[in-house]
C-alpha cells in the first residue's frame, strides 16, 4: 500500500470523523513501519490514545521502528488497561523462539537471518513500557499490579544478557533505586532504558485514580520483597542457562600448580573474552540489585532458611494473594546462586561479599539432600537446575578450602573413631553419594570434575583413616558407574601418597620423619580393597567378542584407573611395605592374564584377515582407549614389582 495514502486514511478518520471502534479497525489495516512516525504524531492526543492505546500494544511490538509508538501509549494510555494488554502480549511471545535462550544461543542467532523484530527486541520494548506504566499506576495496593506483572516477566524471560539487562532497568525503576553509572567496559550490556531516558514530564495521571485514596503504608516492603523475590528467580534462571564456571574457576584458584603450562586457564578466559566477561559483569549487576534490594548477609538464620527451602518451586506464584512481606518466598535455587556467587566472587575477585556462616556438615549436606532429592528423580533434578547445582559444588569447595568441615558438635567426622566392623556414619556416606550423583549427571564437565575433586577433598577430610578405607571399598563394590570406581581408584592413591607424606610439623632438617600410623601405611589397606580395585576377570575372557567390546565401553575408565594403580604399586621398590604377600601373582592369576587373553581374543577376531564377524569393524574412540590400555598392561607387565614372585621362583 501507498504510505501517503495510508498515513492520510489515519489522520483523516480519527474520532470524530469515525467512531474509535472503526478508527481502530482503519489503523490496525494500514500499520506499516513507513506511517508509525505520523501515528506517533496522532497519539500525542491523551484523550485518543487512553480510548485506543491498549488495543495497538500486540500490533505494534511486532513492527520495527515501534518503540516511539509505544513509548507514548505508556505515557498517555491508561495504565491498568495497557498494562493488562502488555502482559497479554509478553504471554503470547512465551511460544516465540523458544530456540535461543540462552547467551551462548544468542551468538549463534546473531549469526542467522531472522525477523526484523526479534523475541529480545519485543522483550525489552514491553518492559520499557511496563517501567513507565507502573509508576504512572496510583491505586492503594499498587503490589497486586505488580505481582501479576513479575510472574508474566519471568514466564517470558530467556537468560540473554539482553533481556537481563532489560529485567535490571525494570527492577531499577520500580524500586526507586537508580544506581549510579558504572564505568564503562567493554563488557557492558546496554538496551533501550525509555523510564529513565525519556520524558516522565509528559505522563499523563492515572484517569482511575481516587484522588482520596492513599497508597498503603505496608506497600513499600511489599513491593521491595516482590522485586527481591523476583530478582532472585531471575539469578538462578540465567546461572542455569550460562555456564558460570564458578566451582571450575576456584579450583584453578585454589590448585595452581596443577594448571598446565601453556594452556589457557578458565580464569584467563573469563577475562580476556568479551562474552565471558560480560556474563560476570551481568551476574555481578543482579548481585548488587539483590544488595539494593535488602539481601546483602549470609547469617545463620539465611543459612538455615536456605536448608530447608526447595529449590525449582515458583515463588512468584500465588504472590498476589500475600498480605504481608513474610509471605513472599524467595527463590532457593536463586539464593543458592547468590551464595555460590559471594564465595567465588570473595575468592577469585578479592571482592568484598559476605561468606555463610556455615560447614560441610551440617549445612551443606542438608543442602544437598534438599536439593537432590526433590520428587525423587536426582538426575532430572540436576539437568534442570544446573547452575544452582554448580553453585552448591563451588560453596562446598570453598568451605573446605577454609576448613569449615564441621562443626565440632555436629559433624560426624570431627574425631577419630576406633577400628570397628560397623560401616562409616550414614550421613558422611550419604554426602559423598550425593556429589558423587553430580559428578555423575551433571551437563557440564568442569562441574561434574569439581564434584568429583569435592567428594575426594570431603574424603580425605575424615580423619577416621579405617572410616576413609571403608567408604572406599563401598564405593568400588557397589557403585555401577565405571567413572566413580575410577575416581575411587584415584582417591585411594592419594590415600597412599598421604600416609606416606612426612606430617606438616615434620622438619626436613630433622633426621627421619616420624612413622605413620595410618591403616594406608600398612598391608591392611591393599588386603581389604584388592579384590575390588583388581575384580576377577576370568569371566571376560569366555564372552563373545561383541560382548567383550560392549564390556570395555563400559568399563573403560575403571580399568585404565586399575592398571594405572597397579603401575604406582610395582614400578618402584616405594610401596613395597604396603604389599601384602604374593599380591602381585594373584593379581596377575585372577585380573591380569584374564584380561589380556580377553584382548587377545577381541583384536585377532578385529583383524581384517581373520574373516569373522566383526573383521575389520572400528570400534571408534574405543579404539584409542583400547590402545591405551594395552600398552600400560605392557608396561605393567614389564615392572619388576609386578614379577618378584616370578622371579623369586626362578631364583
Amino acid at each position: 500500500m501507498d504510505p501517503s495514502a495510508a498515513i492520510a486514511a489515519i489522520r483523516d478518520s480519527r474520532p470524530p470523523a469515525t467512531d474509535r471502534f472503526t478508527y481502530l479497525t482503519i489503523v490496525e489495516s494500514n500499520l506499516s513501519p513507513a506511517v508509525l512516525p505520523a501515528l506517533n504524531e496522532i497519539l500525542q492526543d491523551a484523550e485518543l490514545t487512553q480510548e485506543i492505546g491498549w488495543d495497538l500494544v500486540y500490533n505494534l511490538v511486532n513492527l520495527p521502528d515501534s518503540d516511539a509508538c509505544l513509548e507514548t501509549i505508556a505515557r498517555l494510555g491508561n495504565p491498568r488497561e495497557v498494562i493488562l494488554k502488555v502482559l497479554e502480549t509478553l504471554e503470547l511471545l512465551q511460544n516465540e523462539d523458544d530456540g535461543y535462550q540462552s547467551d551462548d544461543e544468542e551468538e549463534e542467532r546473531k549469526q542467522v537471518p531472522g525477523p526484523a523484530v526479534t523475541l529480545t527486541h519485543k522483550f525489552i520494548t514491553l518492559l520499557g513500557v511496563l517501567a513507565i506504566l507502573h509508576r504512572r499506576i496510583k491505586t492503594k495496593y499498587p503490589s497486586r499490579f505488580l505481582a501479576q506483572t513479575l510472574q508474566t516477566v519471568l514466564q517470558s524471560y530467556r537468560p540473554n544478557q539482553e533481556m537481563t539487562a532489560a529485567v535490571i532497568n525494570l527492577v531499577h525503576s520500580l524500586s526507586g533505586r537508580r544506581r549510579p553509572p558504572l564505568p564503562s567496559r567493554k563488557s557492558s550490556v546496554n538496551v533501550a532504558n525509555p523510564d529513565q531516558d525519556g520524558d516522565a514530564s509528559k505522563n499523563a495521571p492515572d484517569p482511575e485514580a481516587d484522588k482520596d485514596e492513599r497508597e498503603d503504608p505496608s506497600e513499600t516492603a511489599m513491593q521491595q520483597r516482590l522485586l527481591l523475590s523476583f530478582v532472585t528467580c531471575i539469578l538462578e534462571a540465567y546461572a542455569n542457562g550460562n555456564e558460570m564456571a564458578w566451582a571450575a574457576r576456584l579450583l584453578e584458584y585454589y590448585n595452581p600448580d596443577k594448571i598446565v603450562p601453556g594452556k589457557k586457564t578458565l580464569m584467563a578466559a573469563f577475562r580476556e573474552d568479551q562474552e565471558l566477561l560480560a556474563r560476570d559483569s551481568i551476574v555481578g549487576s543482579l548481585v548488587a540489585l539483590i544488595a539494593d534490594l535488602g539481601l546483602n548477609s549470609c547469617s545463620k538464620k539465611f543459612v538455615q532458611r536456605l536448608r530447608k527451602g526447595l529449590i525449582g518451586i515458583d515463588p512468584l506464584a500465588g504472590s498476589g494473594d500475600a498480605k504481608s512481606p513474610e509471605d513472599i518466598h524467595l527463590s532457593t535455587g536463586g539464593c543458592v546462586c547468590l551464595v555460590g556467587y559471594w564465595v567465588f566472587s570473595s575468592t577469585v575477585f578479592d571482592a568484598d561479599q559476605p561468606t555463610p556462616d556455615a560447614h560441610i556438615f551440617p549445612e551443606h549436606y542438608d543442602l544437598l539432600q534438599k536439593t537432590l532429592e526433590v520428587g525423587g528423580d536426582v538426575e532430572a533434578q540436576i539437568q534442570k537446575s544446573v547452575g544452582a547445582i554448580e553453585a552448591i559444588v563451588a560453596i562446598g569447595l570453598w568451605l573446605h578450602a577454609n576448613d569449615r568441615i564441621s562443626e565440632a558438635s555436629a559433624s560426624p567426622v570431627v574425631k577419630p573413631t576406633p577400628a570397628s566392623t560397623e560401616g562409616p556414619t550414614s550421613e558422611f556416606m550419604s554426602y559423598l553419594h550425593l556429589v558423587t550423583l553430580i559428578a555423575l549427571y551433571h551437563p557440564r564437565i568442569q562441574v561434574r570434575n569439581a564434584a568429583s575433586t569435592l567428594a575426594g577433598l570431603v574424603l580425605h577430610s575424615n580423619p577416621a583413616d579405617d572410616d576413609r578405607l571403608r567408604i572406599l571399598y563401598d564405593l568400588l563394590e557397589n557403585c555401577a558407574f565405571a567413572s566413580l570406581k575410577a575416581r575411587a581408584v584415584t582417591w585411594l592413591r592419594e590415600e597412599f601418597l598421604a600416609a606416606a607424606a612426612p606430617p606438616p610439623t615434620w622438619s626436613s632438617t630433622s633426621a627421619d620423619p616420624p612413622a605413620n600410623s595410618s591403616v594406608f601405611s600398612e598391608p591392611q589397606a591393599l588386603e581389604t580393597v584388592q579384590y575390588v580395585v583388581f575384580p576377577n576377570q576370568n569371566s571376560v575372557k569366555e564372552l563373545e567378542p561383541s560382548e567383550i567390546i560392549d564390556y570395555l565401553a563400559w568399563n573403560m575408565p575403571f580399568l585404565l584407573q586399575s592398571v594405572n594403580f597397579g603401575l604406582f604399586l610395582w614400578s618402584s621398590d616405594r610401596w613395597k611395605h604396603v604389599l601384602p604377600a604374593n599380591l602381585d601373582a594373584t593379581v596377575k592369576e585372577r585380573w591380569f592374564e584374564p584380561l589380556r587373553d580377553a584382548l587377545d581374543k577381541l583384536e585377532s577376531e578385529l583383524k581384517p584377515e581373520g574373516g569373522g564377524e566383526l573383521a575389520g569393524q572400528d570400534l571408534g574412540p574405543l579404539k584409542f582407549d583400547l590402545d591405551v590400555l594395552r600398552e600400560r598392561m605392557a608396561r605393567l607387565e614389564g615392572a619388576d614389582g609386578f614379577r618378584a614372585s616370578e622371579i623369586a621362583e626362578k631364583a
